[in-house]
């Protein structure tokens, strides 16, 4: 399923200056990542679907998730595997 962005009522309505959000598939599953704690409360959650990934922080659901297209989410696998960061 492909995302449909939408301009953010945040934006000026008169501006090319806007932020456009889009909505997570429904019925997402995040899991805990496997870089997560074993044990403890500092963790990160992770959700596939087949054209985006989403992450967001265990204890602070309520904030929502970082989304980020499948590309963007495989560089950053890529880079973490090689310890770029």
């Amino acid at each position: 399923m492909e995302p449909i962005f939408y301009k953010s009522s945040y934006s000026a309505a008169t501006s090319n200056n806007c932020v456009e959000v889009a909505n997570f598939p429904a019925g997402s599953t995040f899991r805990k990542s496997t870089y997560s704690q074993a044990e403890g409360q500092d963790c990160i959650e992770v959700a596939d679907s087949p054209r985006m990934s989403a992450v967001r922080d265990t204890k602070h659901r309520h904030l929502g998730a970082l989304t980020f297209s499948s590309p963007e989410w495989q560089a950053f696998l890529d880079a973490a595997k090689r310890d770029a960061f």
